[in-house]
């Protein structure tokens, strides 16, 4: 079959080949891939960023989000059949989403939302379980909180907000002028557009920061916790709790630790706290979230649908900065949008 493979960490290492089709475990559904998109977790991972505790072995195939057909299920499968429509935040070392086939784990998969095509549901697993595994297991936002979501027009931050507003809270988000109407429209409360304004300067007493940006951004996002108040940076910089996760070696989490002491020792002064977070794989929550997609409590935004023979220009794309609001998914299907 045909796939986009990292057959060496760095920029230039991913190309396409032709690599055998998967095979099948016990405990395994094979997807017959309909699209796919890209996050930015596929350039760190692509450049090695995570390889000390993700030990892939190359060659393998990239990819983190997939949508499409079941063609074949596992002995021991038993919720899910051939031919059963369905999407998937594969979990970590079992990614392959670049590719026209994949194997995956029966607790990683869901059924596709029957009110998105599959381009839309391949836009969703990766955003929508983080933002569920922030905002409800890891903040439990109730109503009535303040909640501020950093880059509000992205994939993540797109979702976030339509979330938070599901669970009640008053929602905040920093974006700049060309998409300040699709936030609003997602439900942001307030919008500011960080070309004009210094988000720091114009916020107070929030609950819980999501942030996607890491550096002077999540430094600055403390200070507009309330007392007791949390931020949580998905760029960055990760602690201990993330060595925890990966079951990594107890001196991998000193290092975390070491490389998050800064801004944790600035959260302890102001009285606030700062958590990495990396997103879990999870089919269960898929199922939750494909409920709420139905009801229309949630939608995709997507930026631009590229063909699978296109998947470097569409990494590319995404790398230089192209993409207005949202995520940029590959299509197995003739033609682009």
């Amino acid at each position: 079959m045909k796939a986009f493979v990292v057959e060496k960490y760095g920029r230039d290492g991913l190309r396409a080949t032709d690599v055998r089709e998967p095979t099948v475990g016990d405990g395994d559904v094979l997807v017959r891939v309909s699209a796919a998109s890209i996050n930015p977790l596929d350039k760190m991972v692509r450049n090695g960023e995570f390889k000390r505790l993700l030990k892939y072995r190359l060659p393998f195939v990239l990819g983190h989000d997939v949508a499409g057909i079941v063609t074949q299920v596992g002995s021991a499968v038993r919720d899910l059949t051939v031919g059963d429509e369905v999407y998937a935040r594969p979990r970590d070392l079992r990614i392959g989403g670049f590719a026209e086939f994949i194997a995956i784990d029966q607790d990683d998969v869901a059924p596709k939302p029957q009110s998105l095509t599959p381009r839309e549901a391949a836009a969703v697993p990766l955003v929508a379980l983080a933002a569920w595994q922030i905002l409800v297991d890891r903040a439990h936002v109730m109503p009535g909180q303040k909640v501020l979501i950093h880059a509000g027009a992205g994939g993540l931050g797109s979702t976030a907000i339509q979330l938070a507003k599901h669970l009640g809270a008053t929602v905040a988000t920093t974006t700049n002028t060309r998409t300040e109407k699709l936030v609003r429209s997602l439900g942001a409360d307030i919008v500011v557009d960080y070309t004009k304004e210094d988000f720091s300067k114009v916020l107070s007493g929030y609950d819980l920061v999501l942030d996607s940006l890491g550096g002077a951004n999540l430094e600055k996002s403390l200070t507009v916790l309330k007392p007791g108040g949390l931020a949580i940076g998905v760029a960055g910089p990760p602690d201990a709790g993330f060595a925890r996760q990966l079951d990594a070696p107890s001196f991998m989490g000193m290092a975390m630790n070491a490389l998050s002491r800064k801004v944790r020792k600035q959260a302890k002064a102001l009285g606030v706290r700062y958590e990495f977070f990396f997103m879990q794989a999870s089919g269960a929550q898929l199922r939750e979230l494909g409920a709420l997609y139905d009801s229309g409590r949630l939608r995709p935004v997507i930026d631009r649908t590229f063909p699978f023979d296109q998947t470097l220009e569409a990494m590319a794309y995404v790398e230089q900065g192209r993409t207005t609001a949202g995520k940029v998914v590959i299509s197995m299907a003739p033609g682009s949008d």
